[in-house]
């Protein structure tokens, strides 16, 4: 069964599987601070009001699976949650360095995709990526 949220005069259930990168996919820096940016989007979430269902950090991305309110477009939720994240790691855990061009941490673009009636296999596939992709990568090792 579905869990509908209610404001004022909407019930909606609008979820999404988003994807980001760092800029350049950059994974040394990246591998660091999975734990603090996954740490820093949760809270980021709270504040703006859009619940974080599922996450994963990825060594050289992020996978999110999301409610947001249809108040907020997806648009400008993933804005606010890439700019702030970046301000904070910035600050927080880069201090001085200036190793991104105009202190951009994010790409540009992302991936959204909406949720469906397959929300449990998404949670799943967002919860084993990393087991997978490593045995992605010790087949095309071994030749397979």
């Amino acid at each position: 069964m579905r869990d509908w949220q209610s404001q004022a005069h909407v019930k909606h259930y609008c979820k999404y599987h988003v994807v980001f990168v760092p800029k350049y996919r950059r994974k040394s820096i990246y591998g660091t601070l999975r734990k603090e940016i996954g740490g820093i989007l949760r809270e980021l979430c709270r504040q703006q009001g859009v619940e974080l269902i599922e996450g994963y950090a990825m060594r050289d991305h992020i996978h999110m699976l999301l409610m947001i309110s249809p108040k907020y477009s997806v648009a400008n939720t993933i804005g606010f949650l890439k700019g702030k994240s970046a301000i904070r790691i910035f600050r927080e855990y880069l201090q001085v360095k200036r190793n991104f061009t105009g202190r951009h941490f994010w790409a540009r673009g992302y991936c959204v995709s909406t949720v469906g009636l397959d929300e449990q296999m998404i949670r799943a596939y967002i919860k084993n990526q990393e087991r997978e992709e490593k045995r992605q990568e010790q087949l095309r090792l071994a030749g397979l």
